[in-house]
């Protein structure tokens, strides 16, 4: 069996002087999401005296422990609650549940370390891993948190038709003791760790209809209120066994982009969530931040021809392939010929850095990813492979036009301009793309058939295995390789995480196959963007982990440390 003691995070700062107690909250201003939520930051504080407070300075209390206000999209505002058996914490946009704890976590390295489990074995074959918890945690109720809460949020995560998070490998957990834990396998899956670590663990005997809107969890964190399309409040939990938060009430309002804008110049948050097309602006008293990150764009691109079917489960049937990115020649001139540095200067303003994967700079990403911007090579592949210029400038070949849509998220400024810059250039290699905003409903029933521009990006591998397996619910681009398959499955075959790492590169390439652009050429990423905010000068954010994709509640995965200068 693997053994592994987990590491323990080095100790957060302790308040020097006592706590301002939960029960002398006051109550917040409840509003419109578009702005008026927020009359004034002094409003906002749950302990501030009259006049300690303004919204033109931070948010500070009386007594000199700190609150912070944080504009969140109103996408961010989760609509079943705060329920880790749903997807709190653990949905599309994966991040730390706060009020809840989680088996495990991760560093700022990403490595695997403690919060409940102080310990973990992996039998030989993978199917079985057992947890060891601590013995002195307790629920918000006052109820102690056992083994048994632990496989009860793991089997009730996978009996739920309603949860986001997979545990689709996982047949069941069961209580061995108190403290020990074990989940039972039906295939080999280390990946299952990173899911952990973002899944909270709920009370057996406190779970139930509601549980969302008033959840009871042992985390760093309690919910205080939570006004439904407005905003959210959290207070720092005094009976939490780790280290006393430093930021000791957080106040999350709802608001759509412009919305956050406009209360950044009011003064009435401390920190908000902006884009690169609005990155030129500037406010007293802000400074505007980046935050790396591996929410990568890329563009999916169909490697089978037109004509055929793609089932999905619940019997849903879907087109799929394209008659043009079937071409390899295609694909691999697209990949050379898109000048990534350019995009980046021109539409992020520079915020963002070059991608060639989903989860560039992760311990499992690929060197062999990496394609130089040529564009003569480009145009040279397609000459070569017979796809000539007309006297429009666009190329076919035995009667096929190179032309295609690529489709991406209207409600994204940033998606369609990088969309409308992808056209251009792949104009300069003869090709006809042309860009086409739609809601979700339109594009899903493209995903098969017609490139799309997406955004994915995960502190985990597991968007590598899905984007990339045959089977995968994300292999968009249709490609199917037995040997790429075998690699992504001995990857999470691993007992040790640390040696599957070799696995997932060589998925990408190993020298004859992969998916990488000297091999199969099955997507053309473009960019990896920063995450922006307006942030009030004189708070300190502390150390952020790289941001996976969308903007919202992975900023506060560390609010505990953050602090006012």
């Amino acid at each position: 069996m693997t053994h592994r003691a987990l590491i323990t995070p080095p100790a957060r700062p302790e308040f020097a002087d006592g706590r301002c107690p939960v029960c002398s909250r006051r109550g917040l201003l409840a509003g419109s999401a578009a702005g008026a939520v927020l009359a004034a930051t002094g409003a906002l504080m749950g302990c501030a005296s009259s006049g300690e407070a303004s919204g033109s300075g931070p948010s500070t209390d009386s007594s000199g422990h700190s609150q912070v206000v944080v504009a969140m999209n109103a996408t961010s505002e989760p609509a079943a609650g705060f329920d880790p058996l749903v997807s709190w914490g653990c949905g599309e946009h994966v991040h730390e549940p706060l009020i809840q704890s989680t088996l495990v976590t991760t560093d700022e390295q990403l490595n695997i370390v403690s919060d409940l489990a102080t310990e973990y074995l992996c039998s030989d074959d993978g199917l079985v891993w057992t947890f060891t918890i601590r013995d002195d945690v307790l629920f918000t109720d006052g109820e102690p948190l056992t083994a048994r809460d632990v496989a009860f949020t793991v089997n009730g995560v996978i009996q739920s038709s309603a949860s986001e998070a997979d545990l689709s490998m996982v047949d069941t957990a069961v209580a061995v003791s108190d403290t020990v834990v074990e989940l039972h396998l039906n295939k080999p899956y280390n990946a299952l760790l990173y899911t952990l670590a973002v899944l909270g663990i709920v009370p057996e005997h406190a779970y139930g209809e509601g549980y969302g809107a008033q959840p009871i969890g042992s985390g760093r964190y309690v919910l205080e209120r939570w006004d439904k399309g407005q905003q959210v409040v959290f207070a720092s939990n005094p009976d939490y066994y780790g280290t006393t938060p430093t930021m000791e009430r957080v106040v999350v309002v709802f608001m759509d982009e412009d919305a956050a804008l406009a209360a950044v110049q009011k003064g009435e948050v401390d920190i908000a969530y902006t884009y690169a097309t609005h990155a030129h602006q500037s406010f007293d008293g802000y400074e505007l931040v980046a935050y790396e990150t591996v929410d990568s764009r890329g563009v999916s691109l169909p490697t089978v021809p037109s004509g055929q079917t793609k089932v999905l489960e619940g019997d849903i049937a879907y087109e799929m392939g394209n008659d043009v990115t079937c071409d390899l020649a295609i694909r691999r001139a697209i990949n050379c010929g898109i000048d990534r540095e350019s995009m980046i200067e021109q539409v992020l303003d520079g915020y963002g850095k070059v991608a060639y994967s989903v989860g560039d700079g992760m311990p499992w990403s690929s060197d062999d990813m990496q394609v130089d911007f040529d564009r003569e090579q480009a145009n040279r592949l397609l000459e070569e492979a017979g796809w000539l210029r007309g006297e429009d400038g666009v190329r076919s070949r035995d009667g096929v036009r190179a032309a295609f849509d690529i489709w991406y998220s209207s409600d994204d400024s940033v998606r369609q301009a990088l969309a409308n810059e992808f056209a251009n250039q792949m104009s300069e290699l003869g090709l006809e793309v042309t860009p086409r905003g739609g809601s979700w409903d339109e594009i899903y029933p493209r995903q098969f058939s017609q490139p799309i521009l997406w955004g994915w990006g995960s502190n985990s591998p597991v968007e590598v295995y899905e984007l990339h397996y045959s089977t995968g619910w994300g292999n968009y681009s249709c490609y199917e390789n037995e040997t790429v398959d075998a690699y992504l499955d001995q990857a999470l075959a691993q007992t040790d995480v640390e040696a599957s790492y070799e696995f997932w590169k060589k998925a990408m390439w190993d020298g004859t196959e992969g998916v990488a652009p000297k091999g199969a050429a099955t997507w053309a990423w473009i960019a990896n963007v920063d995450h922006l905010y307006f942030k009030r000068e004189g708070l300190d954010v502390a150390h952020q982990k790289p941001h996976p994709h969308g903007h919202g509640w992975s900023l506060v995965n560390n609010v505990d440390t953050w602090s006012w200068a």
